[in-house]
């Protein structure tokens, strides 16, 4: 493919190569042609996302993804190879090696069969998912959404020379689909040589729209309004409302000179302190010389004890050493208050003493307001942010909410979760259940029960609920899922504000005792292999929503105890809310 393969190397404002991996027009058939006749990997979306970066100069020095040297080097020194700063490993995982072997070409072919590139396979290693955990992340910790999905990645990573087709298409929001070099051509035209980079994935209230423009004036430059817009954290605002709000507030309250939106194709990793530096290197090669980076910049949330994953001002210390290497000024996110008696926002530091201030928390937002359909306050958020949010999120007893039991088989879960599902129906919601047996007669038909297949049918139940969800349904799942990666794995699909684990607590003899199949009593006699309990592992929930008794408690009592915590977290209807309801309509 040499001869129909163009390569243009362009000076990145990081210092790297920024590679054109793109093939002429003309050569674009004859490449498909022979593309097509080449064994095929397809990717994941967070592969393709990766891929988008990679061949359009976004994750400039690196052009590929991460070779053995380039992958060590990352975790230990947050270097390449060649010694620029990388913090995060972008790689290719493959289940095994099979058929590949080196100098092949593969087609790399995303989810619905199309091919983007090709890449000439250079190295197959393999890699440990422990090491990077703890590198990378700082934990092992299960409860964070990319610990837990890496678990599911193959256990070799692939590399080589990319060739691409075609970039990913993507039919919404086309003309804010730009590259890092439309991008840095754009902020060219703004005449300014500061240009001030924000990442975003929440939407952008007064306070945001104040450090901003702040930001910018102070050195004279442009606001980069980047949101990712990839893959974010699960139970995040999807980007169609996020960016419907960017727009709005772009138009009207930005001077048109002073700003420009685009949107970056990133998959997140929820980092932290690495993250917030691979952001601003991102930024770099999009033209920025500047970046926002705030208090829990690109947190996963607490883990599995409730404690915070990366302090408040870790993010900030992290790109501030390295600040000046990447050529990126690291202009900090301070606590911005309002001041309702001068209508304006201030600095926590600088507040004169006795005024009143005025703050709401991103917690208040989606709980007090949100969530009961309150309307959010003109000084907290422009009112076209807030009509757009009140569309999207209707309140939070209308929200959808996975409820996830698990424990052995005989625990008790399908007998709960009837009585669970006639209290809710008397609660006014509507229940889909899915239990494991009917699921693996219908869903999962054919799928047998070693730890691999056991996987298998666990996401397919944690993709169907997270449908549920995100539809605003109210979905039951019973299965005794029993591994504890893949239960935090369908937390993270269905989003940790969304699900509720509730592990029904029996001991092993009660569960024999009561097991009206003989299933336990043919595997002690060794007629079953591989059943949970006895010769394969229950791994129990470390911090569960719920813990159910179900020797003490009839069913009745412990569906109740998973009515009064869908009641305190808002997803059913209390008598205070309803009482409100009626004020609101009465006044």
């Amino acid at each position: 493919m040499d001869d129909v393969e163009r390569t243009v190397d362009l000076i990145s404002p990081y210092g790297g190569q920024l590679v054109d991996l793109l093939v002429v027009p003309e050569c674009q058939e004859e490449v498909k042609r022979y593309a097509s006749t080449l064994p095929s990997l397809q990717l994941s979306d967070r592969s393709v996302c990766d891929l988008e970066l990679l061949v359009t100069g976004g994750f400039s020095p690196l052009d590929r993804f991460m070779g053995a040297d380039d992958h060590q080097r990352v975790l230990d020194e947050m270097r390449l190879a060649n010694g620029f700063i990388f913090p995060m490993p972008v790689t290719l995982p493959i289940e095994a090696r099979g058929d590949l072997h080196l100098d092949q070409d593969v087609a790399l072919r995303n989810a619905k069969n199309e091919i983007l590139a090709v890449m000439t396979v250079e190295e197959i290693y393999p890699w440990d998912v422990d090491e990077v955990a703890a590198k990378v992340f700082g934990t092992r910790d299960l409860r964070h959404p990319l610990v837990a999905e890496m678990h599911r990645w193959g256990r070799f990573n692939i590399s080589g020379r990319l060739q691409s087709l075609q970039l990913p298409k993507h039919y919404d929001f086309a003309d804010l689909r730009l590259t890092p070099a439309q991008v840095r051509e754009r902020l060219g035209r703004m005449g300014r040589s500061n240009v001030v980079a924000f990442q975003t994935r929440n939407p952008l209230h007064r306070v945001h729209e104040e450090l901003t423009k702040r930001a910018t004036q102070e050195v004279d430059g442009v606001l980069l309004l980047h949101p990712s817009v990839g893959m974010t954290k699960p139970g995040d605002v999807d980007h169609y409302t996020r960016v419907r709000t960017y727009k709005a507030l772009a138009q009207r309250y930005y001077e048109p000179d002073r700003i420009v939106l685009s949107l970056l194709p990133l998959a997140m990793r929820m980092g932290g302190p690495r993250e917030a530096v691979w952001h601003a290197l991102i930024r770099r090669n999009h033209g920025a010389n500047h970046f926002v980076v705030g208090r829990d910049h690109a947190s996963p949330g607490k883990d599995s004890t409730g404690t915070p994953f990366y302090g408040p001002y870790d993010a900030q210390e992290l790109v501030g050493t390295v600040s000046d290497e990447l050529g990126v000024k690291l202009v900090l996110f301070n606590e911005l208050v309002y001041l309702p008696d001068e209508e304006r926002y201030e600095q926590v530091s600088r507040i004169p003493e006795g005024a009143r201030i005025a703050s709401i928390s991103g917690t208040q937002v989606r709980e007090d307001f949100l969530s009961v359909g309150r309307t959010l306050p003109k000084w907290f958020t422009r009112p076209e942010v807030a009509e757009i949010l009140a569309e999207t999120y209707p309140p939070r007893h209308r929200q959808g909410v996975c409820i996830w039991m698990t424990g052995l088989s005989g625990s008790g879960k399908s007998t709960t979760a009837d009585a669970l599902t006639v209290m809710l129906l008397e609660q006014g919601r509507q229940v889909t259940v899915l239990d494991g047996d009917v699921v693996r007669t219908h869903l999962s038909q054919g799928l047998g029960f070693s730890k691999e297949d056991r996987d298998i049918n666990i996401r397919r139940i944690g993709f169907v609920a997270a449908e549920i969800v995100r539809h605003g349904g109210l979905v039951i799942c019973a299965a005794v899922s029993p591994y504890r990666a893949t239960r935090n794995e369908v937390r993270a699909m269905v989003g940790a504000d969304h699900f509720v684990e509730v592990f029904v607590d029996t001991p092993l003899e009660i569960c024999e005792q009561r097991d009206a199949k003989g299933m336990y009593a043919k595997a002690r006699r060794g007629e079953i292999k591989d059943f949970t309990g006895i010769d394969d592992p229950y791994e129990a929930p470390l911090s569960p929503e719920v813990r159910l008794n179900t020797v003490d408690y009839s069913p009745g009592e412990n569906a109740e105890m998973v009515i009064s915590h869908l009641m305190q977290r808002g997803f059913l209807r209390t008598d205070d809310v309803l009482i409100a309801a009626e004020a609101e309509v009465s006044a």
